[in-house]
């Protein structure tokens, strides 16, 4: 099992729109993904700024997706 990188905030938006999320809406630099069978995540994206591996996990958790998925998506 390898650790997550850190990463930038449209990398994860890339990767959630591969996996049929939709942006449903946004509210400063919080951006609201659904899935259409209800799955929902929040990415905050901030310019200059990546991901830490705690927020990326918890994104991970809250869509469903394993680490390894979500790495080869990338």
């Amino acid at each position: 099992m390898s650790r997550l990188p850190a990463l930038a905030a449209r990398q994860v938006c890339r990767v959630l729109e591969k996996l049929g999320f939709e942006p449903l809406r946004q509210k400063g630099s919080h951006i609201f993904y659904r899935h259409p069978d209800g799955r929902a995540t929040v990415v905050p994206v901030h310019r200059g700024e990546d991901l830490g591996r705690g927020l990326l996990r918890s994104i991970l958790r809250d869509i469903e997706v394993s680490r390894d998925e979500f790495l080869e998506l990338l």
